[in-house]
């Protein structure tokens, strides 16, 4: 079932003997709306009533994704954790997402009533979106149903969200979902030239026509490290660049896309077991794609610049050879001595083309870059590393106001950039030990093509584990991280207020 999902500014009237309801907060937002149901009460129909109501909410325990069941499953009342760390997002979003999962989407006509404060209407929001893929191939699919999404706010504000709010919404929850569906998509659909057709599109959308750089011209330009990664694939490798630059704009900004759409390995192939899934390997891309469209649909207010670096790491007569050196971009040479590290190449071609032609003064990159960082900063935390405190400080707030969290991994190149140290080239591709620091290594690898002297600011985000949910399906992961994170330049009051400072 394809669930198409709206968002409304106030609680519109439900019949439970035909739709599926739910009402989901905090227990203690909960118990205060049950002393003074109001609104709420239209959601009852002729089922319940305000005192049964009560009753639910009294059942509820203050542990994660409790659901209490009122009229046959078609009106729930359920609770968000009351108490979080300091490390997760205050209002649980991912626990809204869990909750969606095991109860919604049964039903052609659904609503969910979030109970919050109104600056969490964001996160929680986009938490029930994440939990509807876009993608399926089952056979009996072609059904969908209306899912709408609506909000009573405890707090000091307490107005219904405006036009402008409600349209960003709109536009975040199907960036992300669209994120997903091209995770979801296997290679034999989604390989690199479907997903440039999807760049197409979203630039058709905006108004905007993407610079496409592929195959051989990849090699005769300079793109050493994109081009040695797929050169073996049938489809191949390309840079695809959306550029969108406003009047009045005084900076520049590059989001940097990892768009591996498959990974064997290459040559250094992986094992039946660790090459299943490899179809999230264009999560960090695909996240961008997202997150630009709807920068620029909210009128981003400065230069920002999408870099998809897209390639499949196939196997194949022309692939890289461990042995081999490739120019990068940034003039670098690099010696391969793992295939499997392949995601760092393209992002170094990416990274440099942001700095080089660019001008970039604000550069980001975005990637499933290791195994390493689930066991690092684990499945719901992207790793971050950057050359400026104060942008890895805004991550981390971005990402606990966003639901896309991010925790931080040393930023020591001094010590840790020796581990790809070469007889024969500038440096190899991976590691000498896997057991320092490997999620800060390979994102240093990444930064060198930049130079470590660059006087601009750059992070770099490691979204392997975060790139899927625990069904096994796309997060849309990165999102809601970037607009957030970027808030101050857009032109929403919403966006604006969950920004950190910048």
């Amino acid at each position: 079932m394809v669930v198409n999902i709206s968002f409304a500014s106030g609680i519109s009237n439900s019949d439970p003997n035909n739709e599926v309801v739910l009402v989901v907060g905090k227990k203690e937002h909960l118990e205060k709306l049950s002393g003074n149901i109001g609104l709420l009460s239209v959601k009852f129909g002729d089922v319940i009533n305000a005192q049964h109501f009560a009753k639910g909410v009294k059942k509820l325990s203050y542990h994660p994704t409790d659901i209490v069941d009122l009229w046959f499953k078609n009106f729930m009342v359920a609770s968000l954790p009351s108490i979080v760390s300091r490390h997760n997002a205050p209002m649980s979003p991912h626990a809204l997402t869990l909750i969606a999962q095991n109860s919604l989407a049964k039903s052609t006509k659904e609503s969910v009533v979030i109970v919050c404060e109104r600056i969490s209407a964001f996160a929680l929001g986009l938490a029930v979106s994440r939990a509807f893929p876009l993608y399926t191939q089952k056979k009996n699919s072609g059904s969908e149903s209306q899912l709408v999404i609506e909000y009573i706010f405890f707090g000091d504000n307490c107005d219904p969200l405006s036009g402008h709010e409600i349209q960003l919404l709109q536009n975040v929850s199907d960036s992300i979902r669209l994120a997903a569906k091209i995770v979801d998509m296997p290679c034999n659909i989604m390989h690199t030239d479907a997903f440039i057709d999807e760049v197409n599109k979203v630039g058709k959308e905006i108004g905007i026509l993407p610079t496409v750089i592929q195959g051989k011209e990849l090699d005769e330009k300079g793109f050493g490290g994109l081009y040695g990664v797929g050169k073996a694939a049938i489809h191949q490798p390309a840079l695809v660049i959306l550029s969108h630059t406003p009047a009045g704009a005084t900076k520049t900004i590059a989001w940097c896309g990892k768009g591996i759409v498959y990974d064997t390995g290459g040559l250094s192939i992986k094992d039946k077991n660790n090459m299943p899934g490899m179809k999230r390997d264009c999560g960090g891309a695909a996240g961008i794609l997202g997150a630009f469209r709807t920068a620029v649909k909210m009128g981003f207010k400065e230069n920002l610049h999408a870099v998809f670096c897209l390639a499949e790491n196939a196997v194949g007569p022309l692939a890289t050879r461990p042995d081999d050196v490739h120019t990068l971009y940034s003039g670098l040479t690099v010696e391969i001595n793992n295939t499997d590290a392949e995601g760092r190449l393209v992002l170094g071609d990416g990274v440099a083309y942001a700095k080089k032609d660019l001008k970039a003064e604000i550069i980001i990159d975005m990637a499933t870059l290791t195994g390493a960082q689930g066991i690092a900063t684990g499945k719901y935390h992207a790793a971050i590393l950057s050359n400026n405190e104060e942008w890895e400080n805004r991550c981390v707030k971005a990402g606990k106001m966003s639901g896309d969290l991010v925790f931080p991994v040393p930023y020591c190149p001094e010590l840790h950039f020796e581990e790809f140290n070469s007889h024969v080239a500038d440096m190899k591709n991976s590691v000498k030990s896997r057991s320092n620091a490997q999620v800060s290594c390979a994102g240093l690898f990444i930064g060198a093509h930049i130079g470590f002297d660059f006087s601009g600011v750059w992070v770099h985000i490691d979204m392997a584990a975060p790139v899927e949910l625990q069904n096994e399906r796309g997060s849309g992961y990165g999102v809601a991280l970037l607009l957030t994170l970027f808030g101050k330049y857009s032109n929403n009051d919403l966006l604006q207020k969950i920004s950190p400072d910048l």
